[in-house]
């Protein structure tokens, strides 16, 4: 394993199609289980700590077909050794007390292996499409909280009980408990106020939209301060679509094609959905409050983070955003693969370099 400090890497698992850019760029990516499994092993090979499944329940933005988040991680992990499987889950959809038996059993069918996110949720469509409530923008933050205090409970307490505005329970214990000690780790995303103050009080990592370094600096700062006070420590991954190419020249021009090919109904209505979920926040802002149409193109603007260019200089700007507090980058490629073997031969070696004459 890599030095405890060393910055991780995690990639987003296809699990639905469409790739992960709204383009009608060609992608050889695919959302097949065969795919999945090939990808995971070779990212597995090049160095990557953590596999990111993603949670959607109806399509739409390009995304037709999509396997389910937890029984898909659980298939990816049963064809891996080292990986760790981050299932996306939904409160709403899934009640606590099924989230935490589902995940302890894979805990301890996989050795350890299986870590969850939580999505408070941003695509009202989906929702109403299968009868789920939709509590406003920062009662959904309650919900999830709640959620989190839930899972966290029943995997590390017996006879637990809670008393929640949307979860309930009286002395239950479950057994067994996952191997994983405290417990299994909890994930979140999010960008408003409402997501960053919850992750300073009960997650374990905060996932925040690509940006550039001043604003992942201020949002890092911002969630750590808080989670001092909390008495609570928060690891932070940052989301990064990377295209990584011999030239400059050669990466820019596959995001400007990216870009050109895209596919501008379906932009434009994720987001409008995506912008409605967050101008209901307090501060009427969300994750995507300020993309353009080209930061939307990728679903959590990736291209913001400028992971784009030669692997000189995408392992320098990693290793900036590790300077700013920076735990995990969360990456997409468009070829998946290729790009992710690309990465661990060429990216990764650098990276390591530099970390070490930083220790130095």
């Amino acid at each position: 394993m890599t030095h405890r400090n060393a910055i991780q890497f995690a990639y987003w698992v296809p699990n639905v199609s469409g790739g992960l850019v709204i383009s009608d760029i060609e992608q050889r990516t695919d959302w097949s289980y065969d795919y999945n499994v090939r990808l995971a092993q070779a990212a597995e090979k090049n160095g990557f700590d953590y596999a990111l499944t993603q949670v959607r329940f109806t399509a739409g933005y390009g995304a037709e077909n999509q396997h389910e988040s937890v029984s898909f991680s659980h298939a990816l992990l049963a064809k891996t050794e080292k990986l760790k499987v981050i299932a996306a889950i939904l409160p709403g959809p899934w009640k606590p007390a099924l989230a935490a038996k589902q995940l302890a059993t894979i805990d301890y069918l996989t050795n350890g292996r299986i870590a969850v996110n939580i999505v408070s949720g941003w695509f009202k469509g989906e929702f109403d499409a299968i009868g789920e409530e939709w509590p406003e923008h920062d009662e959904r933050y309650v919900r999830s909280e709640e959620f989190i205090r839930s899972i966290k409970g029943i995997w590390t307490k017996d006879n637990f009980s809670f008393e929640g505005k949307y979860y309930q329970f009286t002395n239950y214990t479950l057994k067994p408990k996952p191997i994983q000690q405290p417990s299994i780790e909890v994930f979140q995303g999010g960008s408003s106020r409402a997501a960053r103050d919850m992750a300073s009080r009960v997650s374990d990592w905060y996932f925040t939209n690509g940006n550039s370094l001043e604003e992942i600096k201020k949002q890092v700062d911002d969630i750590r301060e808080k989670a001092k006070a909390n008495n609570h420590h928060v690891k932070i991954g940052v989301n990064a679509f990377i295209i990584a190419r011999d030239t400059e020249e050669e990466a820019h021009a596959v995001l400007q094609e990216i870009i050109r090919k895209a596919n501008v109904e379906a932009v434009h209505a994720f987001g409008d959905a995506a912008k409605e979920a967050g101008t209901a926040s307090k501060e009427g802002e969300g994750n995507w409050a300020k993309s353009s149409f080209e930061d939307l193109v990728q679903y959590n603007d990736g291209f913001k983070t400028n992971l784009i260019g030669t692997p000189e200089q995408i392992a320098e700007r990693i290793v900036d955003l590790k300077n700013v507090g920076v735990d995990l980058i969360l990456s997409g490629f468009l070829h998946f693969i290729e790009e992710v073997e690309y990465f661990g031969k060429k990216i990764l070696p650098l990276v390591r370099k530099l970390e070490e004459k930083n220790n130095h």
